[in-house]
């Protein structure tokens, strides 16, 4: 397996990770959550999607310029990584070969 796939798989599990948690964690922790010290303790959960989410986003052109895809599926590559589950799944069929 080459480094461009081992990258963006590791990528895209990382930021479905981090999605899941800003998604199902600090989101309901910040708006459904009174006490404002309680979604504090989350704040890291944000700031650190934020940070490699752009990492995402190059692994994932890296990997769609490499294997020469369309624009369609480069957009849906990088889209991908906004859905919490979503680019988990689109690593699986990176993975599987598709």
């Amino acid at each position: 397996m080459s480094g461009v796939i081992i990258r963006f798989r590791v990528m895209a599990i990382w930021a479905g990770v981090m999605s899941l948690l800003l998604w199902f964690l600090y989101m309901p922790a910040k708006y459904l959550v009174s006490d404002e010290s309680f979604y504090e303790r989350f704040i890291w959960i944000p700031i650190v999607h934020g940070f490699t989410y752009p990492i995402y986003l190059l692994a994932a052109l890296h990997l769609c310029f490499k294997q020469r895809k369309s624009l369609l599926a480069t957009a849906l590559f990088l889209l991908a990584g906004t859905l919490p589950v979503a680019s988990i799944w689109i690593e699986r069929s990176v993975a599987k070969g598709r």
